[in-house]
């Protein structure tokens, strides 16, 4: 069993927001069966499927960013998902709109969620999927303010193929396994 977490802000004020692609994420895996599947477990939006791995449990805690460890540790424990079954998908200042990075065992970088869950789980050691959504435009502006700004025109456009590679990626991690998938996706 898989545990595949985006990570985000609940409300309607953060949708679209460049900290809630790991949301958005979700939605978009889940596509039209994300509303009949949903329930409300773990201090998250929660949707149990299946595929011809394994059954996969997706999280959108509700918690807020900077305490997603609490839902994290609450699903793996009900489901003894071990670390080495956790995908975080999540926000990443570090890379340029529509990058993809795929990465295990790493510092948390600055991000709040993943600090968070680290500090939970006592251990960094678990997967990560870092959907690049690039630098403040200008160098003076506050980081936090920027991630929690909409998306541009321009990037809105772009999402919907962005989204669709990280869709690509999360079914390789699951079906090929780490190396495979960030070989092939860590370019």
């Amino acid at each position: 069993m898989w545990l595949i977490v985006g990570l985000g802000n609940p409300g309607v004020p953060y949708q679209f927001t460049r900290h809630n692609i790991g949301f958005m994420a979700v939605d978009f895996f889940l596509g039209d069966k994300k509303d009949s599947l949903e329930k409300k477990e773990f201090k998250s939006l929660f949707y149990k499927i299946k595929n011809q791995e394994s059954d996969i449990v997706f999280l959108k805690p509700q918690t807020f960013m900077n305490l997603s460890g609490d839902a994290v540790i609450q699903a793996m424990q009900f489901y003894k998902i071990p670390t080495s079954q956790l995908l975080v998908i999540h926000d990443e200042i570090d890379q340029p709109f529509g990058k993809i990075k795929i990465q295990k065992n790493r510092g948390h970088g600055g991000h709040n969620g993943i600090r968070d869950i680290s500090t939970k789980l006592g251990t960094s050691d678990y997967l990560r999927l870092r959907l690049g959504v690039g630098r403040p435009p200008h160098p003076n502006m506050n980081v936090a303010d920027y991630v929690l700004q909409k998306f541009s025109q321009d990037e809105m456009t772009e999402l919907p193929g962005f989204l669709e590679q990280g869709v690509q990626a999360i079914e390789s991690i699951i079906l090929d396994g780490f190396d495979k998938a960030a070989n092939k996706f860590n370019q």
